[in-house]
């Protein structure tokens, strides 16, 4: 069972995504705006936050760069603004998925626990690995689900932690959009590989340069790190 925070001013939505996230035995807390969900965040902290874009008290675009700046919770957007720059934005920002109104309740309930999953760090292998590039050394430890870069410790959501440890596992062998979308983020709908995309460039950013991830063309990605 989890806790999850859904943040949304619609009374039949919430009513909803209330119930069917119940029957899948989480606890779920309901916020109409963003100032109320960030005066419970001070005190409580959720294992995932359903989070609307449009609010009444303002931007929940805005409201996720903020709070993900400084915490790695995931968050899941769901909105009405259905443009692929809109989910593009939301993952950029971070978010673990994008979900647009009107949605499937079950659907909805089975992508916030394939979140929970990523997240929760069910992992089979166990240890670390090191790898070089550039002189630059990258530790992934597989148990605590932490990534140093020259021994600074990097905030990565739980999808871009999957996807790092899923490519980096595969001694230099490229991967494809479709297997990263199965085997790291348990989904696959159509235009969804540029969400792969997204994920790969925010992991580009927090590893300091973009060498550590080669594009392969037409084909998919190869992690380009010197296991030592």
């Amino acid at each position: 069972m989890a806790h999850i925070f859904v943040v949304e001013d619609s009374e039949t939505t919430v009513e909803t995504v209330t119930g069917y996230l119940q029957l899948a035995d989480h606890e779920v807390t309901s916020f109409e705006n963003i100032s109320s969900v960030r005066e419970a965040l001070k005190h409580h902290k959720p294992d995932l936050i359903l989070l609307d874009v449009i609010l009444p008290d303002g931007d929940g675009f805005l409201f996720a760069k903020e709070f993900l700046s400084r915490e790695q919770i995931p968050i899941i957007f769901v909105s009405v603004r259905e443009s692929e720059s809109d989910r593009i934005t939301g993952f950029e920002i971070g978010a673990d998925d994008y979900i647009v109104k009107p949605f499937s309740p079950k659907e909805l309930v089975l992508r916030v626990a394939a979140v929970l999953k990523r997240s929760s760090g069910r992992i089979d292998s166990k240890g670390r690995s090191s790898w070089m590039l550039h002189g630059h050394r990258l530790m992934v430890y597989e148990e605590s689900h932490k990534v140093d870069l020259d021994g600074i410790p990097l905030r990565l959501t739980a999808a871009e932690w999957k996807i790092l440890l899923y490519i980096t596992s595969n001694d230099g062998a490229v991967v494809t959009r479709e297997q990263i979308l199965d085997r790291c983020l348990e989904y696959s709908f159509e235009g969804y590989d540029r969400t792969v995309d997204t994920h790969i460039k925010n992991l580009r950013s927090k590893l300091g340069f973009p060498d550590w991830i080669e594009t392969v063309r037409g084909y998919g990605y190869r992690f380009a790190g010197v296991s030592g």
